[in-house]
C-alpha cells in the first residue's frame, strides 16, 4: 500500500508540471458554463429551430428537402470550420483575413484560450462561433427555397464561407479594418444578418422566380411547424445574443432583456400593420415580425438600454413589414422565405440604429474606443460610420455572391428543372416523401 500513495503521489506531482498545467488559467468557470449553454441554445436555432421554420413554411411536396438544407449546412460548415475557417477568421490581426496558425484547431488543449475571449476555453470559443458560420449559411436557404439543386447548395455555402462569411467575420469581429474603423456588430446584424439577406436577394434573382409564383397558391404547409420553428429560434436567440458579450455577466442579461423586448414589439408592430391594411392579423404575420425583432436587435443588443430594445422591435416590424410586401412588388423578385426582407433589411436597419442607440457606458470593451456612444449620447458620426460598414459588406457580399452562383451553375446547375420542381424536391432530390 506504501508503494501505491508514493506512486500515485509521484504520477500526481509529474501530471502537475506538464506546460498544460504550469501556468496560471484565466478561464472562468461561470463564464464557461454559461457558454456551454449559449453554444447549446445557438445550434439549436438551426436544428431544429430554422429547419422546423423553413419546413413550415414551404410546400408538402419540398419539406424534407427544406430540411435537409438546414442539416448540410450544419454537417458541412461545421467541419469547414475546424478546417480552416476559424483560423481564418480569429488568428492574425491582418486587416482583411486571419491567417493559418489554427488549422484543424492547431494547438488548442485544456488550458489555451483566443485573447478575443481570454476567459473560455479556446475550444469553446472556436465552436460558439461555429454555430454562427451555420446558421448563416443555413439562413440563405429559405430565399431559394423549392428551386434549387442540393447538389448546387452544397457547393454554394462551401464557397460562401470562405468568400463571404470568413472576411466579414474576420473584418468586425476578428481585428480587421472594420473594426479598426469603430464599427459596432455585438452579435452578427452585418456578418450573419445582413450578409444573408444580400446573398439571398442576389440568388433569388440569379435562380429567377419559383415555378407558378403569382399565378398559383403557393401557401406554407403547416403554420404550426413554423409557429414551433420560430419559438425555438426566439429561446435559442438568448444565446445567440447574450453569449456573444462571451462572458456571464450583466452585459448579457442586458442583451437578452433587449432581445426579448424586441422580439415582442417586432410580432406587434407586423401584426398591427397586417390588421390595418389586410383586416385580420395572421400567424404567419406574428411570427414574422418576431423574426424581424430578433434580428434587426442584434446588431446593438449588447450596446442598448432596455426602452431602446422596445423601439428597435417596433421599427423593424414596420420597416420589414413593408420590405416583405411593397418593396418585394416593386422589386420582382422572388425571396421565396422573406430573408431579404427581414434579416437583410433588419441587420442593416439594426446596425445603422445601432449607432443612434449605443450608451458609451456599454462600449467600453477591448474591440471599442472607450467612450464610444451613439447619436442620443452626442456621437452623431457613429451613424456614419454604421452606414460605411453596411455599405462596405453589402457590396462585397453581393458581388462575390453572384460570381460564386454563376460558377455553381457552371458546375452542376442551379435549379431543378421545371418537371423536378413540379414533382417537389423531396422525391426529386432525395427520393423520399411525407405521407400523412
Amino acid at each position: 500500500m506504501k508503494r501505491f500513495w508514493i506512486l500515485n503521489a509521484t504520477v500526481c506531482a509529474s501530471f502537475a508540471t506538464t506546460p498544460a498545467f504550469a501556468q496560471a488559467s484565466t478561464i472562468n468557470a461561470a463564464d464557461t458554463a454559461w457558454m456551454i449553454a449559449a453554444t447549446a441554445l445557438v445550434l439549436l436555432m438551426t436544428i431544429p429551430g430554422l429547419a422546423l421554420f423553413y419546413a413550415g413554411l414551404v410546400r408538402k411536396k419540398n419539406l424534407l428537402a427544406t430540411m435537409a438544407q438546414s442539416f448540410a449546412a450544419v454537417m458541412f460548415i461545421s467541419l469547414l470550420w475546424f478546417v480552416a475557417a476559424y483560423s481564418l477568421t480569429f488568428s492574425g490581426d491582418g486587416p482583411y483575413l486571419g491567417n493559418l496558425d489554427k488549422l484543424f484547431f492547431a494547438g488548442m488543449n485544456l488550458d489555451s484560450v483566443n485573447s478575443l475571449a481570454p476567459k473560455l476555453p479556446e475550444s469553446l470559443f472556436a465552436i460558439y462561433q461555429m454555430t454562427f458560420a451555420v446558421i448563416t449559411c443555413a439562413l440563405i436557404a429559405g430565399s431559394v427555397a423549392d428551386r434549387m439543386r442540393f447538389s448546387a447548395f452544397i457547393l454554394f455555402i462551401v464557397a460562401w464561407l470562405f468568400i463571404v462569411y470568413v472576411p466579414s467575420a474576420h473584418w468586425i469581429w476578428g481585428g480587421g479594418f472594420l473594426s479598426g474603423m469603430g464599427v459596432m456588430d455585438f452579435a452578427g446584424g452585418i456578418v450573419v444578418h445582413l450578409n444573408a439577406g444580400v446573398a439571398g436577394l442576389v440568388a433569388a434573382y440569379v435562380l429567377g422566380a419559383r415555378r407558378g409564383y403569382g399565378s398559383e397558391n403557393l401557401a406554407p404547409y403547416d403554420l404550426t411547424m413554423a409557429a414551433i420553428g420560430t419559438a425555438l429560434l426566439w429561446v435559442g436567440w438568448f444565446g445567440f445574443n447574450g453569449g456573444s458579450a462571451l462572458e456571464a455577466g450583466s452585459r448579457a442579461t442586458m442583451a437578452i432583456v433587449a432581445t426579448h423586448l424586441a422580439a415582442c414589439s417586432g410580432a406587434i408592430a407586423w401584426m398591427m400593420m397586417e390588421w390595418l391594411t389586410r383586416k385580420k392579423p395572421s400567424v404567419l404575420g406574428i411570427i414574422s415580425g418576431a423574426i424581424a425583432g430578433l434580428g434587426t436587435i442584434t446588431p446593438a443588443s449588447g450596446y442598448i438600454l432596455p426602452w431602446h430594445g422596445v423601439v428597435i422591435g417596433l421599427t423593424a416590424g414596420i420597416i420589414c413589414f413593408w420590405a416583405c410586401t411593397w418593396l418585394k412588388e416593386r422589386l420582382k423578385y422572388d425571396d421565396s422565405l422573406d430573408v431579404f426582407g427581414i434579416h437583410g433589411i433588419g441587420g442593416a436597419l439594426g446596425t445603422i440604429l445601432t449607432g443612434v442607440f449605443a450608451v458609451g457606458a456599454f462600449t467600453v470593451t477591448k474591440e471599442l474606443p472607450q467612450g464610444q456612444q451613439g447619436l442620443l449620447e452626442g456621437n452623431a458620426g457613429q451613424v456614419v460610420t454604421q452606414a460605411i460598414g453596411v455599405g462596405i459588406s453589402l457590396v462585397w457580399c453581393a458581388v462575390a455572391t453572384y460570381v460564386i452562383l454563376k460558377v455553381v451553375d457552371v458546375l452542376v446547375g442551379l435549379r431543378v428543372s421545371l418537371d423536378h420542381e413540379r414533382m417537389g424536391l423531396d422525391v426529386t432530390q432525395h427520393g423520399e416523401s411525407v405521407h400523412t
